[in-house]
């Protein structure tokens, strides 16, 4: 196999940051790092790019690995490159995002990796650049999330409007009011309203909903302004 002469050889690495849903706030899945360097600390859930492997590949695989289970949504973030990000070798590391529904995948995870949810404004320190690395995530995942539905891939088969007001809050760590959430939601038409009622949280009960897989499916690349032109703005400079 020919190569290319004088070059520098590297690493090249994935690193996936995965969110979810527990029905109360969003999380953030980590692991304690199982070899040195750093063994013990809190990591995210990575590994390095084999020979016959894409980093899209390699990314599926890792979560896999963890999860269990494929079709898992994905999407590529960003690439870390710094030269000193790794302390053994130098090592480029593609980060992917990634969103699952907790309750759905929570007795799939395997116990070998000590997985850990955090919320993810509050979780422990973590090792190399990986702090970066969730910071990005969450700013990309908050300026998508107010143009698209892709939290919805957060949720379970079935869900409240309360509960889905929940996530929206939980990743903006603020308060939207309850009546403009609800019609802003149900204006978009990719809910399906059923016919049970969650009788939990009061006695009213609220009302099942699930989602149109088909128009979410034709509109997930759609402007639909979940929430409002402010926290938009916030979140503009990672466009």
């Amino acid at each position: 196999m020919k190569r290319y002469s004088l070059q520098t050889r590297l690493l090249f690495a994935v690193d996936c940051i995965i969110f979810g849903f527990d029905g109360q706030e969003m999380k953030l899945l980590l692991i304690q790092r199982g070899f040195e360097p750093c063994k013990g600390k809190w990591s995210l859930v990575g590994g390095f790019v084999q020979e016959n492997e894409s980093a899209e590949d390699a990314a599926a695989r890792v979560l896999k690995n963890l999860t269990g289970l494929d079709g898992i949504y994905m999407e590529q973030l960003h690439t870390f490159s710094a030269p000193d990000r790794d302390s053994v070798e130098r090592t480029v590391s593609v980060a992917f995002t990634a969103l699952i529904d907790i309750q759905r995948y929570k007795e799939q995870l395997h116990e070998d990796f000590h997985p850990v949810w955090f919320s993810i404004n509050r979780h422990p320190e973590l090792i190399f650049d990986h702090k970066k690395m969730v910071d990005l995530a969450k700013e990309k995942l908050r300026y998508k999330a107010a143009l698209h539905p892709l939290l919805l891939e957060l949720l379970p088969d079935k869900f409240t409007i309360p509960q889905l007001q929940q996530l929206y809050e939980s990743v903006y760590n603020t308060t939207f009011d309850k009546g403009n959430f609800s019609r802003k939601i149900l204006s978009t038409k990719l809910l399906v309203k059923l016919a049970d009622k969650d009788k939990l949280s009061s006695k009213k009960g609220a009302f099942y909903y699930k989602v149109d897989r088909k128009r979410y499916n034709v509109n997930f690349y759609a402007f639909l302004n979940f929430v409002p032109d402010t926290l938009l703005q916030r979140s503009a400079i990672v466009r």
